[in-house]
């Protein structure tokens, strides 16, 4: 475990290596229900691919003796004209039956482990739902609401895939 991870008993966080993305589609399909597996595929690939290494990834916690996660963030480095270097994660997950709480506390603790990590001098969080019980784990941990996000689907892209590939004419 990387110095500075975020430890809860019982707990692991880590990186998700490129090719297990599959692994956690079941969780993202929880954040994102129109979500495609092929789009998700191409788009972890892009994030957690070799050349992106600590720009961007895909942060997982998984419940020890069990393989797979539950419980995910995904994240990238960016610059701010104010902040300097800031950590962005968006769409985080944590599904856990018996007690999820022990997991989104994992993954607000490695949110500002790995921001340490990168040497950023901030963390923007992400939160589509302001109801979302990571909400109030953010807040807790000294999160702020800090302005608004909004977005505006485009007709063309509503369904998560990549553009129709024209077909070649037939005579």
């Amino acid at each position: 475990m990387p110095e500075g991870a975020a430890q809860i008993p019982g707990l692991r966080c880590e990186e998700l290596p490129p090719d297990l993305a599959g692994t956690v589609y079941p969780l993202l399909r929880e954040a994102i229900p129109g979500l495609l597996l092929p789009a998700w595929l191409r788009f972890a690939r892009r994030a957690s691919g070799p050349r992106r290494a600590g720009q961007s990834g895909i942060m997982v916690v998984r419940r020890a003796p069990r393989p797979m996660p539950c419980g995910l963030f995904i994240w990238r480095r960016d610059d701010d004209l104010e902040h300097g270097a800031v950590l962005v994660a968006e769409h985080l997950v944590a599904i856990d039956l018996l007690d999820p709480e022990p997991v989104t506390a994992a993954l607000v603790q490695e949110l500002e482990a790995l921001a340490k990590r990168l040497g950023c001098g901030g963390i923007r969080t992400m939160i589509i739902r302001p109801d979302a019980p990571i909400a109030a784990q953010l807040l807790a941990a000294g999160h702020a609401k800090d302005g608004a996000a909004m977005f505006k689907p485009m007709e063309n892209q509503r369904d998560h895939s990549p553009p129709a590939k024209p077909r070649p004419k037939r005579h």
